[in-house]
């Protein structure tokens, strides 16, 4: 007769997995977004003296176009930022306790979201923006519960919209601004607004980390100021211009928010740090 095998032969079941965890994809991205975002980007020096410490929320999901991104319309009636693209976000109250916190917040009162359904999986080093003054920590999370968003204040928000990464990696959509002789960036033109400065770079480097970037140069280029055909219009679509854009180096190459060396052929980058 055999013996009865014990407890311990028989190990548990494996875990079902959690349909609610961020896909590994994601997790990958998370893990390396620090250290691609400061590559080539120096720590922050003395102009950042001063500067207002602020966080946006960089948040994926997976929605009925694939995995996708949330982002917002500034308001055309406000007086820094108006009509301008960009995750939620903004400046760290005294009631905040970490970046985190900040951009949760900030995302709910935008936005109305709900962060019970969010999972937070990185934060990225602060970046300072000259322009505003601020330094900018980003936070990716994963939108594993996802409910209807929308502006929660029309005087400051105008859009909402899960933007999926396939539209934003599609060369179709991809322009380069241009904003001096030697100083050229990505952006990208989807559902009806150009996205670009700050909130361009952080898309530009998440989607080759995350395999996701098609190969899109040359590409048109636009002049920055955009030209808008009225000043009480949705966020301006500006045209393409016939140039095309040749980079410097292969894509994957491509600088963190690093300054272009003059002598090279411009090439685009995440971004100036002074253009958001």
């Amino acid at each position: 007769m055999s013996t009865p095998a014990s407890p311990s032969e028989h190990p548990p079941p494996a875990a079902p997995p959690d349909a609610r965890a961020a896909p590994p994809w994601l997790r990958a991205v998370a893990a390396r977004a620090g250290a691609e975002l400061t590559r080539t980007r120096p720590a922050p020096g003395p102009e950042a003296d001063g500067a207002r410490p602020a966080a946006v929320l960089v948040l994926f999901g997976d929605g009925p176009g694939g995995p996708d991104v949330l982002l917002l319309e500034r308001s055309a009636a406000l007086r820094s930022h108006a009509s301008q693209p960009a995750f939620p976000g903004g400046r760290v109250d005294s009631s905040d306790a970490s970046h985190v916190d900040t951009a949760l917040r900030e995302a709910t009162e935008e936005v109305g979201l709900d962060p019970a359904g969010v999972e937070v999986l990185a934060t990225t080093p602060p970046f300072y923006l000259r322009a505003s003054h601020h330094l900018v920590t980003a936070v990716l999370a994963w939108w594993h519960t996802p409910r209807a968003v929308g502006p929660v204040d029309q005087a400051e928000t105008s859009s909402v919209a899960r933007v999926p990464l396939a539209e934003l990696a599609d060369p179709a959509n991809r322009i380069v601004v241009r904003y001096s002789a030697d100083l050229l960036t990505p952006a990208f033109r989807v559902h009806g607004m150009v996205v670009w400065g700050f909130t361009a770079g952080i898309l530009d480097v998440l989607l080759r980390l995350g395999g996701w970037e098609q190969p899109w140069t040359p590409a048109p280029i636009v002049n920055y100021p955009f030209q808008r055909e009225s000043t009480s219009g949705p966020a301006p679509v500006p045209a393409p211009g016939e140039v095309a854009a040749r980079l410097a180096g292969p894509s994957g190459d491509l600088q963190a928010f690093a300054p272009l060396p003059a002598p090279a052929p411009p090439r685009p980058r995440p971004g100036p740090s002074d253009a958001s």
